[in-house]
């Protein structure tokens, strides 16, 4: 019997639709590997660079009403220490898709930095550039549609794997960004990062976290994430990843009717554990066959078409 929950993006084979998202328990090839057990359906790894990174001072997270503030600064121990950590997740017994995300002060940097994750064994990469918090790398990058055609296209010219690259919010016009990065090549796109914010202490009257201004991700940024999954979907002919504030299965079918053919879960797992894959994918199975639908494709961007 068919699996209602398969799907395939980008080459990528994947048992169900849930993936876990960058910069969550991804910086080793343990943690990667126990996501894959508790079920999520491919890993994505914490963003890596072409030189070892330190990161900012805590304070780095800080808990809101209505999600995860964080700015932590892309470290990380250079994309040559991690390959070690990719070889150890493809050598496991249950290997499941790995999704190396990578970044870059330069096109040269994204390009270097590719190629030996890909080398390594990555079967796809993730291109952050969409980090808020960072100069000279992520969000400047991601804002800009020429140089995120740039990057992809050089990325493309350097490797064999699918590239999927990973937009910001913090655009005035993501459409725009995306439709840039898929004619340069890429093979999927990931909507979104997290959003630009900031949380000040009333009694310190200090900003909380040591950089002052990081990104939200959770809850909050839901209804964000879909309305750029859906504008994103009507303009583009590539495999869409809904990413920012998936705690349920009813989030997650929420993202597939916008546009998403996956959803990639993070911050959902500080509050609810790694059970959250197998809860979400339990509900979207329930709901496809209360709905009478035999797949995921099935109501991948069912909303415009309603």
């Amino acid at each position: 019997m068919r699996n209602r929950l398969a799907i395939e993006i980008a080459e990528l084979k994947l048992t169900n639709p849930t993936m876990l998202a960058a910069g969550i328990l991804g910086m080793t090839g343990a943690s990667l590997r126990e996501a894959s057990v508790w079920g999520a359906g491919a890993v994505v790894t914490k963003s890596v660079g072409l030189k070892p990174r330190e990161g900012y001072s805590n304070p780095t997270v800080a808990q809101v009403d209505c999600g995860l503030l964080n700015a932590i600064g892309l470290p990380n121990p250079g994309v040559s220490e991690f390959s070690e950590e990719i070889k150890e997740v493809k050598q496991s017994e249950t290997p499941i898709p790995l999704i190396v995300s990578i970044y870059g002060f330069s096109t040269s940097e994204f390009v270097k930095v590719a190629k030996v994750a890909a080398e390594a064994g990555a079967d796809a990469l993730e291109l952050n550039v969409s980090c808020p918090h960072v100069r000279d790398t992520g969000a400047e990058i991601g804002q800009n549609p020429s140089l995120v055609a740039e990057v992809v296209e050089e990325v493309k010219k350097n490797v064999l794997q699918p590239v999927f690259v990973k937009l910001t919010p913090n655009v005035a016009d993501i459409v725009g960004v995306a439709k840039a990065a898929v004619e340069a090549g890429a093979d999927a796109l990931v909507a979104v990062n997290t959003v630009r914010a900031m949380a000040i202490d009333v009694e310190t009257t200090r900003p909380i976290l040591s950089n002052r201004i990081g990104g939200l991700s959770g809850p909050a940024i839901k209804p964000i994430a879909i309305r750029c999954v859906y504008e994103i979907y009507r303009e583009v002919d590539v495999p869409i990843v809904g990413c920012g504030g998936v705690t349920s299965w009813r989030d997650a079918v929420e993202f597939m009717l916008a546009g998403a053919s996956a959803v990639q879960i993070g911050t959902a797992i500080s509050a609810k554990g790694m059970g959250v894959f197998k809860s979400v994918t339990r509900g979207i199975s329930s709901y496809l066959k209360r709905k009478g639908f035999r797949s995921i494709e099935e109501i991948v961007g069912l909303s415009h078409r309603s």
